[in-house]
């Protein structure tokens, strides 16, 4: 109940005009009460590997690799479909993932600890799970789950596919 509470109080803040002067399609306040609402919700969508393959499992979950096409093309979890952050947008994500109540799985480099092309660390306040995971729910994907292991992407139980 906390949740929904919280997910629709940054509902409405989102909803708020934006500042005289500021460019009408840019909502900064708006995006920071969103990731301020995010950050509860997010804590009880943390998955370990076993739970993150078992979602996966499932005849109706997506595994979304948000990494530029380059590096999924490099090298992917197997059965993840590639949608690149830089290309969300309304349209796109509903053509990517259909049905907004499907499970859809997330990790991005910060999810290996091989540190190597073509998943290279990034700063861990940056990581992009943590735009995508706010991104979804954004865009109304409600049913999001993202890997909380740090794992080795050579590693069998990972299932990763080397481009």
């Amino acid at each position: 109940m906390k949740t929904l509470l919280a997910l629709a109080a940054f509902a409405l803040l989102i909803a708020a005009a934006p500042a005289p002067g500021d460019n009408p399609q840019v909502d900064f306040a708006g995006f920071a009460a969103l990731t301020s609402g995010v950050g509860a919700y997010r804590q009880d969508r943390l998955v370990d590997l076993e739970q993150f393959q078992a979602i996966a499992a499932r005849p109706d979950a997506l595994i979304l690799d948000a990494r530029s096409a380059d590096a999924f093309a490099r090298g992917h979890i197997k059965g993840a479909v590639n949608l690149p952050f830089t290309d969300f947008t309304a349209s796109r994500l509903a053509e990517t993932i259909g049905d907004a109540n499907r499970p859809i799985l997330i990790y991005c480099n910060n999810n290996f600890s091989n540190d190597q092309a073509p998943v290279r660390m990034k700063a861990t306040a940056l990581a992009l799970n943590i735009q995508t995971f706010i991104n979804l729910v954004g865009y109304g994907y409600r049913n999001v789950y993202e890997l909380r292991d740090v794992v080795d992407f050579n590693d069998p139980k990972v299932r990763w596919l080397k481009g």
